[in-house]
């Protein structure tokens, strides 16, 4: 671990840690919780196969699992590996029990699936895993809302080891990992034993279309940990704050009526983006563009085309900048 506390850390193109609050996490966590099933009060319970509903039998109930909350608590509190088995899924991930347990794992914690998310039948992909037994470890714990999260990657991590690395680690510190899953909103980064979580709007001072775009599965980088959760086992990681705000210079480097050299980065029916460097997009507007009668950007334009553009205006403290192919 690279833990920069010394006075290097604290260059002048650093820039200050955003603050994350329980909204923050709770917007980054919202995917996973989108098909997680509803909780109840000291209650986790369990997907029956659906009944079709043209029939007029009774239809049975669905069976209740029965947490026991200490035995979850210690799990968590010891960071320790169980089996429990897949009883059903929805398109958010898995359900599995054992006696005195029942929960969730995300699609995004699965091993086999990490990673290919928009490679796969989601729903055909986890009906393959109905009646397996899993190794997992408890990454959230909230009775007071009847929910518990496992993780089959976590369990990759020997047990205690996240307790160690908790304790090592610091907010501001910065960090070497593995990518071990990307998501739509965000990359999943292996600590060493802890998963920390990038949000997409950390991983570029730039524009992302997705996060595919800036890392690949397997990749080695450095982070840098912007908040850290013990209680709940979440790390927030940021990317592009181990490398300077390229928008802070931009006034100098990128001033109006200047000519620049840029890629298309995206084409929309009202115009395009194009990068002029690395973390620094602008917007070509239609009306900036040589256009036949009936013609939009997208006959003109592709992703990828290299060409000269001409800065119109620059709202650096936004990030945002206006460009013309009008060059004279």
């Amino acid at each position: 671990m690279d833990a920069n506390n010394s006075s290097s850390t604290k260059r002048k193109y650093e820039n200050p840690m955003p603050v994350t609050d329980e909204g923050w996490w709770e917007s980054v966590l919202a995917e996973e919780r989108q098909y997680a099933p509803p909780a109840r009060p000291m209650l986790a319970t369990v997907k029956a196969k659906p009944i079709p509903q043209a029939k007029a039998e009774p239809v049975p109930a669905v069976p209740v699992v029965q947490t026991d909350w200490n035995v979850v608590k210690e799990l968590y509190a010891h960071d320790r590996i169980i089996e429990l088995k897949v009883t059903g899924h929805n398109r958010g991930g898995l359900l599995v029990e054992t006696e005195g347990l029942s929960g969730f794992i995300p699609f995004s914690h699965l091993i086999e699936l990490a990673g290919k998310e928009q490679d796969l039948d989601r729903d055909v992909s986890l009906e393959t895993y109905i009646g397996k037994t899993l190794k997992v470890k408890v990454i959230e714990c909230v009775p007071e809302e009847g929910r518990v999260v496992f993780s089959e990657r976590a369990a990759l991590a020997e047990p205690g080891k996240r307790a160690e690395l908790f304790n090592q680690l610091q907010a501001g510190a910065h960090i070497k990992g593995i990518v071990t899953n990307i998501t739509d909103f965000g990359v999943f980064v292996d600590l060493g034993g802890v998963e920390g979580l990038i949000h997409i709007s950390e991983l570029s001072w730039g524009r992302v279309v997705h996060p595919n775009q800036i890392v690949k599965l397997g990749e080695d980088i450095t982070v840098q940990v912007l908040d850290i959760s013990a209680e709940r086992c979440r790390v927030a990681l940021s990317l592009k704050r181990v490398r300077p705000n390229p928008w802070e210079r931009a006034s100098t480097d990128f001033p109006v009526g200047t000519l620049h050299n840029a890629v298309i980065t995206s084409v929309m029916s009202y115009g395009a983006f194009a990068r002029i460097e690395a973390g620094v997009e602008g917007l070509i507007h239609a009306s900036e563009m040589v256009l036949e009668p009936n013609r939009t950007p997208r006959d003109l334009l592709f992703e990828g085309q290299e060409l000269q553009v001409r800065i119109l205006h620059l709202d650096a403290t936004h990030q945002r900048m206006g460009l013309s192919l009008l060059l004279d």
